[in-house]
């Protein structure tokens, strides 16, 4: 305890250090969530309004060997009390050396290679009441420790403490008829071990070819849902399980071509799974020397579960359209859908940002659900579609 308390005495000295020079960046923003149709249950709503806040505080010493970053974030939401919240996305210290880093703190931190699912990317949980696309995500506690060779590059994590996934609340759109109850979230017979979890992750690239191997042991991520009856009705109530999970990417780029795969196998107390995504992307540069780059996507999504699978797409196929203006105001759209190959229901999105007046960017997402059968998950978005926009400044 000494040693962590001169730690902890030594760190706060130097950040309030008038010498010490902090810098920053970050955004504030305005959103607009907007649905098409009108919500099927009487507590939502059809528009939602928003404010969001995110900063970055970092500094480095020690020739760049050494620094501290720290992120907040602050959504404050209209209608849904679940979806304001506050986040520590990032807090962390990391020492450099020639042959290796160690990472202490809370951090985020992505692995994966495909664009329509991300197998792989187990470490952090999803944050799905900011955006439902689940690219974001909440930030996580941990020791990491990376050993950097010429054959590779070895990550090993120590996560302590798990974090559950956010849900929409009762007025809260995209979300089944019965709101989550988070106070009942359940854990499996291991559930005395969800405070910490182990991975161990290779990477190496090899000529055109980068390869990621890894190994997860901990709480999943990713819930199943239980339906439990109470004196009124029911309650439907997130379920976690202890697993160990197996991950293999890969990604090989040949001129414009991108070669894209994502594996794993999970072990539960359910059950052994396996699923994977796999497709390509071409590319067309700079067509007619006007800057604008077109690339055309294809993936293919499988869960062995099925239709047991917690997850949306088990037996899907994804095509999608990616357009690069390359211009000053970084004007970007992405559009693609998929679809259900079984019952041919279809999952649309659009997204596309520019910024301008230098410090300003605008955003705009719509995404459509369309023709998911009553037997399907994906049938509880069946009046969801929705535009979402957001107008921000960064500083």
């Amino acid at each position: 305890m000494k040693w962590h308390k001169k730690q902890l005495a030594w760190l706060l000295s130097l950040a309030i250090s008038p010498a010490m020079a902090w810098d920053y960046s970050g955004y504030v923003g305005l959103e607009s969530l907007a649905f098409i149709d009108e919500p099927l249950y009487a507590e939502q709503h059809q528009h939602y309004l928003s404010g969001v806040v995110e900063a970055e505080f970092s500094h480095d010493w020690d020739n760049g060997d050494q620094v501290i970053a720290f992120v907040p974030f602050f959504r404050g939401s209209e209608h849904d009390s679940r979806r304001t919240h506050f986040d520590i996305r990032e807090l962390t210290y990391v020492k450099a050396a020639e042959n290796w880093e160690l990472r202490l703190g809370i951090r985020k931190v992505f692995w994966g290679v495909t664009e329509s699912n991300h197998l792989v990317d187990v470490i952090n949980q999803r944050d799905t009441v900011e955006n439902s696309d689940g690219e974001d995500k909440l930030g996580q506690p941990m020791i990491n420790f990376a050993w950097i060779a010429d054959w590779g590059t070895v990550d090993a994590f120590l996560l302590a403490g798990f974090r559950e996934r956010t849900f929409s609340g009762v007025e809260g759109r995209l979300r089944p008829q019965l709101a989550i109850n988070t106070s009942l979230s359940g854990y499996d017979k291991n559930a005395f071990e969800r405070h910490v979890a182990y991975a161990l992750r290779w990477s190496h690239s090899i000529d055109e070819w980068d390869v990621g191997v890894a190994h997860f042991y901990g709480t999943s991520r990713e819930p199943i849902f239980k339906v439990i009856p109470n004196a009124t009705g029911a309650d439907l109530v997130a379920y976690y399980e202890n697993i160990n999970q197996t991950s293999l990417d890969v990604q090989a780029t040949y001129d414009s071509w991108l070669w894209k795969w994502e594996a794993i196998v999970r072990v539960s107390e359910q059950d052994t799974s396996f699923a994977t995504t796999a497709g390509l992307e071409y590319t067309f540069f700079d067509i007619a020397e006007t800057g604008l780059d077109i690339g055309v996507l294809g993936e293919y999504l499988y869960d062995s579960r099925g239709k047991n699978s917690p997850s949306l797409f088990e037996d899907d196929f994804f095509v999608g359209f990616r357009f690069a203006l390359n211009d000053i105001q970084d004007t970007q759209i992405l559009a693609g859908v998929i679809i259900d190959r079984t019952s041919q229901a279809q999952f649309y999105n659009i997204e596309a940002s520019r910024r301008f007046f230098e410090n300003f960017k605008f955003e705009i997402e719509a995404r459509f659900f369309n023709g998911a059968p009553a037997d399907e998950l994906a049938y509880f978005l069946r009046k969801d579609s929705h535009f979402r926009m957001e107008l921000s400044y960064h500083f």
